[in-house]
């Protein structure tokens, strides 16, 4: 990969998928961070900059939606792509997260191939 390294951070509140997902994207080269609820997640995206945010919808704190508000609406963060990955699947869900200004909604259990091609065509 030339260039710098591209970073992402998974904001999901079960451990497990911020540990099954880091280690796989950390393979294929990015740099990978996880934060377990909104307030961590936001914490972390304002004090670093990623080139991807991975948001379950359901976080304590601050919702996935209402994370991808703030950092859409941040003039330094916009410029950041924004996936929300759900297992929620309610109606309305895909509608608020696109609203919220997310770039792509993945519903869990996601297909790990379908999501590593959808960041690769954000991020590179």
């Amino acid at each position: 990969m030339l260039g710098r390294k591209k970073k992402i951070i998974i904001i999901d509140d079960e451990e497990l998928i911020c540990k099954v997902l880091s280690l796989r994207l950390s393979n294929e080269g990015y740099i990978v961070d996880t934060a377990l609820d909104g307030n961590e997640g936001l914490d972390k995206i304002t004090k670093s900059s990623y080139d991807l945010a991975i948001i379950d919808v359901g976080l304590p704190k601050i919702d996935g939606n209402t994370l991808c508000e703030l950092i859409k609406k941040n003039s330094k963060l916009k410029d950041m792509k924004v996936i929300i990955l759900t297992g929620k699947n309610l109606v309305g869900d895909v509608e608020k997260a696109y609203e919220s200004g997310a770039d792509v909604y993945f519903s869990k259990p996601y297909d790990y191939n379908l999501l590593l091609n959808k960041i690769k065509k954000l991020i590179g």
